[in-house]
């Protein structure tokens, strides 16, 4: 019906390329990721997709709409990986060919999440500084001169 080109259909007894269909990264750790650290591109970083985390990194997350859009892709099991392939599996056991994480991993992790977070509170007061300055020296430009 198709000519010479090779169909799917034409012939069950040929067995097709097994595909994997799902990724083997874990879906919950990239949702746990995505959830202390979406805005920052986390979870972009673990499923191996960094160009995009780089400007999700920058850009905080689309300003949180790009966030939530990844966490609704997440829980609803369509969030690809940077292969192309879907992220199925919960279990961080499920995941085959992934080193395994131990407990000084993850306080290591939460750690460098801490200082991470600090930086950007301190960064916040830096800028809330930097604008109240700016705002008395517009205030004293307004007012006039007294002579």
């Amino acid at each position: 019906m198709t000519g010479n080109l090779p169909s799917r259909y034409d012939s069950a007894d040929e067995p097709l390329d097994e595909v994997p269909s799902s990724s083997e990264r874990s879906r919950s750790v990239a949702l746990i990721l995505g959830v202390l650290g979406g805005v920052f591109g986390f979870h972009r970083f673990y499923v191996g997709r960094p160009q995009s985390g780089v400007f999700m990194a920058l850009t905080l997350g689309g300003m949180g709409m790009w966030w939530l859009y990844d966490m609704v892709m997440i829980l609803a099991g369509e969030f690809q990986d940077g292969e192309g392939f879907r992220l199925r599996n919960w279990n961080v056991a499920e995941t085959a060919g992934m080193p395994a994480v131990n407990a000084e991993t993850v306080n290591l992790l939460l750690q460098h999440m801490e200082q991470l977070q600090q930086q950007v509170g301190d960064l916040a007061e830096r800028v809330d500084f930097a604008e109240r300055l700016l705002a008395q020296q517009r205030e004293r430009e307004r007012l006039p001169k007294g002579g």
